[in-house]
Parts: structure tokens; C-alpha cells; sequence
């Protein structure tokens, strides 16, 4: 039986719900042109006002904001409301330059709440679960919003944060925690942790977990439901727009239920700008429409996905979106292909090597390097030297079938690459471009 946390908003016909969009897609860009001074600039010079926007179908003309923007307005040019009305701060992690900034009033704080518990409640979560958020607390969103969604739902909350791995096993045992939110790169260290103690997955009483903050393929989930004796349940946001909660996975797991009363997608083809008919592969675009501080209009997120219109089988009518296939920033051009890492990913589960894998690309002689680092499982480890080259030789072929250019394969021992607590690093671009 399906349950929704809010089943008013989460079943509305789409009659209903675009009936919502329009009305608030109007009062949010009349709130921003008043406002933020960026956005006012940036639709003058599209020759709008708010006066042209009569409801969401009128989106597509209002200009796009980038990372680069927010970065510009770095630290309050963005602000939409007083300071004396603000109450929090979040960051992002400004890995490529100054960090984005993002404000919250109260009421921003209760609809990010409501939007994670709505992701609770998909996993099965109730007021009688304990749920342990392993999930990085301060300016990182992931551990304050699932905190907050589960005290909205009422669930006993464990706010373990992320790392101290022997804790989160001791507080998953003797709490008897029910839904574990963390990276899914974390999840997969804890359930390979859990294995060596020797505990099997009918000793853990974990049933559900969230987890986001990370691409993470088909294959990573199936094997940390395996390990863990878990349902695995995708979610995703971003700082940008609240953080987690944007979207989430209900039970028939066929893409991310979109929280369309407060955000509202595009899909773009990411070197026109154009927005493409529904169904069509391309750049995620979200606008906000219920943020009071920091509102962000039809913002670039860089993922590449699909929308799904369709009816779901749980019940909700707000739109899916796939998991991100890659970002389109993040992407990596290797010799002129394309390549995400989460296609890499794919073939490593599938020949049953571990998650844990690092991709290293460089420059030399004008020509681009390409070699993945793979940690083989326990049970592959061998010395023989004959072995190691023909399983190279085989995810060699494999990676070429899947990407369409060749890496070089290095297969290392168990445990050789650094673990995670958070965001996996997967990614080392040493090219100076």
C-alpha cells in the first residue's frame, strides 16, 4: 500500500498542478524583477517584464542563470529577501571557485522539509521508523534537509553525520535503524564493512535507504540491496535550489517524482538552449517557484537526463526524471569522446568487480591519457601474473564497447583506493586545458 505525505499535492490531476505553477511562476518572477537586481538586468536586456509572463507556459522566455552567475553574486547579490528575514545558510563545496551561496527564511526551511519528508514517506518510512542520516551535517544540505524530513514525518532520528564508520555500525545495530540516508558510495563501504565483521544481511535491520548527492548506476544499487538487505531509493537536489528533496524515488523506482508545486523542469539541448519536446535526452533546467531567499530562474544544472509524463504506478502525478546519465559539465572529453563516468561504472558491476574505481586522464605529447585504476574484490585477488593481464584485456574490451575508446586498465589490490565518507572522488583530470 502506498503511502504519500502530503497526497493532496502529490496525486493532483495536472490540471491542478499547473493550475499552482501559474500562479506561482507569476508572483515569483514579479518577486525577483523587484528584488534581485541580476535578474532584473538580465531581462531587460531579453526586452521582458514581468507583465509578459502570464503562467508557466511563458517560461521559455526568461533568461537562464549558470553557476557562473551565483558565483558573481557572491555573497548576497542574489539575496531576494532582507537578511533580518533570513535564518540559514548553505554552500556548495566551491571545489572550482568561489562557493554559491544559498539563503533560506522559515518558510523556505518548512517547504524543503515537507519535499524530504515526501521522500521519506516513498521509502516506506513512517512515524515508527528510526532513521539514520549519515549524511554530512553543516553548510553540506544533505544531513540538515533528511534531518529535517524525518522530524516532520516524526521519525526517531539518528544524526550520526557522515564518517566513523565502527559508530554508524554500532548505532545501525543497537538503535535498530530502519532507513540509512547517505552518499551511495558511503552505503557501499558500510555494507562492505558490515560483510567483514561477518554480519549477513538478515543480521542488519536496516529496509530502506536514500541516497544521492552522487551519480550512481543501476548496478552500484543493486549491489548495496544485496549487501545491506535493503530497497535502495534514488534522491536528488541541489544546493542551488534547496538541496535534497528536489525529486525522489517512490516504490516502482521508474524515475524521480519531481516536488512540482515548488520546482518546475525543463530538459534543454545543452548547446542551443532550446527546450526539446517531452521525452528527449538532454540539459535539466529547474526553476524555483516557492523560494523566498534565494530563488533561482530557469537555472542550468548541468545534468543530462529524460522526463517521464506518463502516469506512474504509485499514484503520484508530478513528473519523473531519470537519473542523471552524467553532467554535462563534468563530462569528460577524451580524445574527442564523450565520457561519463557513470557509464565506466556500468561495465565494472557488470563483471562483478567493487564500486571503487578512479578514472585518471592527462596530457602528454598533445595526446590525452586514459586510465582507470580498479580495485578487484577479495575473492579476484590473485598474484598470477597471467590472470591480472586477461582481465585486463577483457574490461579493456568492454570499456571500448561502452565508450567507444579504449583505456588503460589497472587492476589493484583490495582496499587500495581511499574510501569515501562523503562524495566518492572519482574523477582526477591532471590535463592543464
Amino acid at each position: 500500500m502506498e503511502r504519500y505525505y502530503q497526497p493532496e499535492i502529490e496525486c493532483a490531476s495536472r490540471e491542478e498542478i499547473k493550475a499552482m505553477q501559474d500562479e506561482r511562476i507569476v508572483k515569483q518572477i514579479k518577486h525577483v524583477w523587484d528584488n534581485v537586481p541580476l535578474y532584473r538586468k538580465k531581462m531587460e536586456e531579453k526586452g521582458i517584464t514581468p507583465d509578459d509572463i502570464k503562467g508557466i507556459d511563458d517560461i521559455y522566455k526568461l533568461p537562464f542563470t549558470s553557476k557562473a552567475d551565483l558565483r558573481e553574486g557572491y555573497p548576497y547579490g542574489l539575496l531576494a529577501k532582507p537578511l533580518s528575514e533570513c535564518v540559514r545558510i548553505h554552500s556548495t563545496s566551491g571545489t572550482t571557485g568561489k562557493r554559491v551561496m544559498a539563503y533560506y527564511t522559515q518558510h523556505d526551511i518548512d517547504l524543503w522539509y515537507d519535499c524530504c519528508a515526501r521522500a521519506i514517506t516513498a521509502a516506506g518510512g513512517t512515524k515508527d521508523d528510526v532513521v539514520q542520516v549519515s549524511y554530512g551535517y553543516g553548510l553540506f544540505t544533505g544531513g540538515a534537509g533528511l534531518d529535517g524530513g524525518s522530524h516532520k514525518l516524526g521519525c526517531l532520528t539518528v544524526p550520526t553525520s557522515s564518517g566513523n564508520t565502527e559508530r554508524q555500525i554500532m548505532f545501525i545495530q543497537d538503535m535498530k535503524s530502519t532507513i540509512l540516508c547517505c552518499t551511495p558510495s558511503y552505503a557501499a563501504y558500510l555494507g562492505e564493512s558490515m560483510r567483514e565483521m561477518g554480519l549477513t544481511p538478515e543480521d542488519i535491520p536496516l529496509k530502506a535507504g536514500i541516497f544521492g548527492a552522487e551519480a550512481w548506476s543501476e548496478e552500484m544499487r543493486r549491489d548495496i540491496e544485496k549487501t545491506l538487505g535493503i530497497k535502495a531509493y534514488d534522491i536528488y537536489g541541489l544546493t542551488e535550489l534547496s538541496g535534497p528533496g528536489v525529486s525522489f524515488e517512490c516504490s516502482a523506482q521508474s524515475g524521480m517524482h519531481i516536488n512540482e508545486d515548488h520546482f518546475y523542469a525543463e530538459i534543454i539541448d545543452p548547446n542551443t538552449g532550446e527546450v526539446l519536446p517531452e521525452g528527449s535526452k538532454g540539459e535539466l533546467v529547474f526553476t524555483s517557484l516557492t523560494k523566498e531567499a534565494f530563488p533561482v530562474i530557469r537555472y542550468r544544472t548541468r545534468d543530462i537526463c529524460q522526463l517521464k509524463y506518463e502516469k506512474c504506478s504509485c499514484g503520484r502525478t508530478h513528473v519523473r526524471m531519470a537519473k542523471p546519465m552524467g553532467r554535462s559539465d563534468d563530462m569528460l572529453i577524451i580524445r574527442g569522446v564523450n565520457v561519463f563516468p557513470s557509464q565506466i561504472e556500468t561495465v565494472l558491476l557488470n563483471r562483478g568487480y567493487s564500486p571503487n574505481y578512479q578514472i585518471i586522464v592527462d596530457r602528454v605529447n598533445n595526446t590525452d591519457t586514459f586510465e582507470i585504476k580498479v580495485e578487484l574484490t577479495p575473492d579476484m585477488f590473485t598474484d598470477n601474473m597471467g590472470d591480472i593481464a586477461k582481465m585486463q584485456n577483457q574490461l579493456v574490451s568492454d570499456m571500448r564497447s561502452m565508450l567507444g575508446i579504449g583505456p588503460k586498465i589497472s587492476l589493484v589490490a583490495p582496499k587500495s583506493i581511499t574510501r569515501s565518507e562523503g562524495k566518492a572522488v572519482r574523477v582526477i583530470d591532471k590535463r592543464k586545458i
